[in-house]
Parts: C-alpha cells; structure tokens; sequence
C-alpha cells in the first residue's frame, strides 16, 4: 500500500477531476498541495456535475480533505465555494475539511493588481493570460515575507502591523500604476468579515499528516494546473507562479518526499492549453475545431475555450523525467474515435537541427517545429470501453506508441466522462 500522488503531465485540463475522484474513493485522505482557485476540477457523480476550483475533489465523497500549506487561499472565494456545495447537498465542515494554518491568503488587493498588469500587458501584447485571481501576486507577497495567512485571523493585535506592511508594499505598486492607494481599514474588515468562517477549519497540516501516514492511512495529493505550467519547470514566463510538479507534493503539506509513493502523471490523448505561450502542436484547421468540440475543451474556471493539438510525445517525455512519474492516466482516448489519421509529435526541428526536448528559451521555443509520426485511425467506438477487449485494434496501437514514446506506462484508461468508464491496469494505491 502506498500513497499516490497525481499531476498534470501536459498544461492542464487532462482529465484530473475524474481520475481523482476515481481515486479519493479508495484513499482515506485527499491533498491539495498547490496553486489556488485559478483551477478547477469537474466530478460527475450519479448525473450531479460539481465543479471545485479550490476545495479537493475527495470533499463530495466525504474524505478527509487538507488544503496544505503551499496553495494559495482567498478566504472570499472558499466561503462562496462550500455554500455553493452546501446548496448541492454536500455539507463541508471541519471534520471533512482542514486548511493549513501557515496558508498564506489571496486578498482584493491581490486580484485587482493581477488585473492591472494583465490590462497593461495586453497593451504591449506581452500579457500571460492569467486568471486574474491574484494568485501570482500572493506567491510573490509568501516569497517576500509579507504575506498575510491563515493563522493570522486569530490574533487581531498582531494582523494590524501585517496588514500595514503588506500595504507598504501594495501601495507604491498603486501609486506608480497611477491607482488610488488602498486603506488599511479596507483590508482589515476585509479579513475580519470572514475570519469566524475560516477558523474553525485551520489545522497544523504537518502534523495530521505524519500521524495519518503513520497510521498507515492512504492518502492522495492532488494538484492544479499541469506540468508544463511550472514556474520553473515549464513554458516560462507563460506559466503559473507556483511549482505544479511531483516534488511540490511534499513542500507543499509539509510531508517527507519519501512519503510520497506512487506518481500518476494524467495525461490527455491529445493536447489542450488555455491562455498563451507555445504550444508546437497546435491545429488551427478541422481536426483543431472537432478536437475542441468533441472534447469540450472550455475551462472549469474561466469558461475559456482551451487551443487544441495532437498528442506532443516529446513535451510529455519531458514531464516524465521533471515529475519521476511511475505511470499515466490517458484520458479522452473517445475524443480521437473518427478520425482517419493521427499524429503524435516525436521531436522538434529547431533552426535546422533536431532536438527530443522542448528547450527552455522563450525564443527558440516560438522557433521549433514538430516532428510528426502518423498512425491510422478507427472508425469505432470507444466510448464506455471497461476492458482492453472492447477497443478497436488501432487503438490499442495508439495507446502502445504513447506509452513506448513517453517511457512509462499506462496505469489506467479513460474513455469517458463517467467515473466507471475507466480501464485499470495497475492499482497506483497498491503498486
């Protein structure tokens, strides 16, 4: 027995929401490790969609569900998110949630200063494609040492000073983006008109954790966003401003690396990204738009419509590598039924040279073109597919070139948006 930890493998969007859920059934304790409420998951459970960006997907079976010391919180949006459950009947209290007391929050300040920069980035046409939820800004405030946390809702006397100096800062941000300055009283009722909601959930997250593993408890880290969003692992600077891979896991909740177990990389049967930055694959011609209307490619969070693409091999090999990934989850695998051919990316030509990595570097990264191998297609469908034996030939074949091509296996298959729609290979609880 062992415990799992599942990342995105590609930017985001693969599929984490189902593969999760399917997973937090069989785990005593779910994870959130990372990012803030600028992701989200989708659960179809009996017909219900819930869509979480902040709360862990384990929170609508029951689980015992921790929001660990490395994700980003706005105490706003997490009040508004577990009133939104609570009208869907799935009543979140502190027994089924934890939230790291050392958390550090997102305030108005934060949003609104995301908002500014995407405004005047998108003036320049150098904007990122943010969310605008503040996450970036409060990662930079926990890295500055002036950031406001959980724990400090509890202690009046010393959130004064705290929120005078994060306001130092903020305040010449304002006053030389030509915004009016914010007042100390704003943020303060800001944090006090929700700190009785926020409290009671607060725990020393470190601490539960090693006694639950000691308890031999299986647990489940989850994160947001994908691989190749990583602030420095990757497609800087369109990125996220947190670490999304493996190894965050353990930062991020406080748990030794070694505790960590099983990594399951989800990874979709093509490629998807919202926002901007390169993306070598991309299809701007049919088969991007069927992709993107058979797939449903529109964000959890934003509503955005996400780019599509063929399954770039080479950009997955790399997330094997960064995250220590044990196997993968290929999701969509019935988004690809109809189509006569397909296309994986092997590599990349790169000013006349071939290369098997996306490189680091902004500009070579615009510069690269893929390299294509091309498998025939099947016509069948297979949508609902629980065994290897209800899937065409081809894609079996498809399934075997991924899994060769990336150098890691295929731990489960999904072939559905249902929950029981799901191939297992390998127990990633029990490998």
């Amino acid at each position: 027995m062992t415990n799992v930890v599942v990342v995105g493998s590609q930017w985001g969007d693969e599929g984490k929401g189902k593969i999760v859920d399917w997973l937090s059934e069989r785990a005593d304790i779910v994870v959130r490790f990372q990012g803030g409420h600028n992701a989200g998951h989708t659960l179809v459970i009996d017909g219900v969609s819930y869509k979480l960006s902040l709360l862990p997907s384990g929170i609508v079976r029951g689980k015992l569900s921790v929001i660990g010391n490395g994700v980003v919180v706005d105490p706003h949006a997490l009040v508004a998110e577990i009133a939104k459950l609570d009208g869907q009947g799935v009543k979140v209290t502190p027994d089924v949630l934890r939230i790291a007391d050392n958390a550090t929050l997102i305030l108005s300040l934060h949003r609104e200063l995301d908002g500014l920069r995407e405004d005047a980035a998108s003036n320049t046409g150098t904007k990122i494609g943010t969310t605008r939820r503040g996450i970036g800004p409060a990662y930079e405030d926990k890295v500055g040492r002036r950031a406001i946390r959980v724990m400090d809702l509890a202690d009046l006397d010393t959130l004064s000073a705290k929120v005078d100096r994060i306001l130092t800062h903020h305040n010449a941000l304002r006053r030389g983006l030509g915004e009016p300055e914010v007042s100390h009283e704003t943020i303060m009722q800001e944090l006090t008109s929700v700190a009785e909601q926020v409290l009671p959930f607060r725990e020393t997250v470190w601490e539960l954790l090693d006694k639950e593993r000691r308890k031999g408890s299986r647990i489940l880290f989850e994160g947001a966003q994908g691989s190749l969003l990583d602030i420095d692992h990757g497609t800087y600077p369109f990125v996220t401003s947190s670490n999304t891979v493996a190894g965050q896991a353990a930062a991020g909740s406080g748990m030794g690396p070694g505790s960590l177990g099983y990594i399951l990389g989800i990874t979709k049967a093509y490629t998807t990204r919202v926002g901007e930055g390169p993306f070598p694959t991309e299809l701007h011609d049919e088969i991007g738009q069927f992709l993107g209307e058979k797939g449903h490619e529109f964000g959890t969070v934003t509503g955005r419509k996400r780019r599509c693409g063929w399954f770039d091999a080479a950009l997955v090999r790399q997330s094997v590598a960064t995250n220590g990934i044990t196997g993968i989850a290929l999701t969509k695998l019935d988004v690809l039924d109809g189509l006569e051919e397909l296309k994986i990316c092997v590599g990349y030509m790169l000013d006349g040279q071939r290369i098997d990595h996306l490189p680091a570097s902004q500009a070579a990264q615009a510069r690269v073109e893929p390299i294509y191998v091309t498998l025939e297609g099947w016509k069948e469908s297979t949508v609902g597919a629980r065994s290897w034996a209800d899937l065409p030939a081809q894609a079996i074949k498809y399934v075997r070139q991924v899994e060769e091509l990336i150098g890691a296996p295929v731990a489960l298959l999904s072939t559905s948006p249902e929950r029981d729609d799901t191939i297992l290979v390998t127990d990633p609880f029990e490998d």
